[in-house]
């Protein structure tokens, strides 16, 4: 369950980077800026599940790594990586709208 709590999480902070990204290519960087905000919240949810499922293996709670979890992991740099690109995005929108 927790699996699905984090890959749930970063695919919605992903989802609003992206947006942020569509928002700032249209020069609404307010907008922008407000997805930027909440993509970090859903990240932060992602990135304390994550955090969760690795206190449990830790305490030799997980017999085994579960696909799942791999895909989750998986998720979780993708978002992380999008946040990156979208904060350098912004940015070079601000900059060419100025």
């Amino acid at each position: 369950m927790i699996c699905v709590q984090l890959i749930t999480a970063v695919g919605s902070a992903r989802s609003c980077y992206i947006e942020a990204i569509r928002k700032a290519r249209n020069g609404e960087m307010e907008d922008a800026q407000a997805l930027m905000e909440e993509g970090r919240t859903y990240f932060n949810d992602g990135h304390k599940a994550h955090a969760d499922l690795l206190a449990l293996d830790a305490d030799n709670q997980l017999e085994r790594i579960p696909l799942l979890l791999l895909h989750a992991e998986d998720q979780l740099m993708s978002a992380e990586n999008f946040g990156i690109l979208a904060e350098e995005f912004i940015e070079t929108y601000k900059s060419l709208n100025r």
